[in-house]
């Protein structure tokens, strides 16, 4: 009963900018973190970016001073707003939440998106 839904993903021009957005809906109690989550073929799966109900972010290396996390708590929206983007940012992104569901006391769930693929290419 808990969905994370996806949007914004596509082909872009290297050097060119992305805006991914991700809500949270169903039986949600509280959200501890939300972020990003990116695979490309052959590799595994690592994190992009995640920030906490404290505000704190975090960055994979290689996509610091480039890509931008930030969520709306009220609405349960988490962003990914993504410049000068480079062939090695193709992949596909799944946004991820840790989520408290109404139905445990103190859990913490993982729970990801469908997934939605961003294409850098010229």
């Amino acid at each position: 009963q808990v969905q994370l839904v996806e949007s914004g993903g596509g082909l872009v021009q290297p050097g060119g900018s992305l805006r991914l957005s991700c809500a949270a809906s169903g039986s949600i109690f509280s959200v501890n973190a939300m972020g990003w989550y990116r695979q490309a073929p052959g590799k595994e799966r690592e994190l992009v970016a995640i920030v906490t109900t404290a505000g704190s972010t975090n960055y994979v290396e290689s996509v610091k001073g480039r890509f931008t996390v930030s969520r709306d708590h009220p609405k349960n929206t988490v962003y990914l707003q993504m410049n000068s983007l480079k062939p090695e940012d193709t992949a596909v992104y799944y946004c991820y939440a840790r989520i408290r569901p109404r139905w445990t006391n103190t859990a913490l769930n993982d729970y990801w998106g469908q997934g939605t693929q961003v294409t850098v290419s010229s």
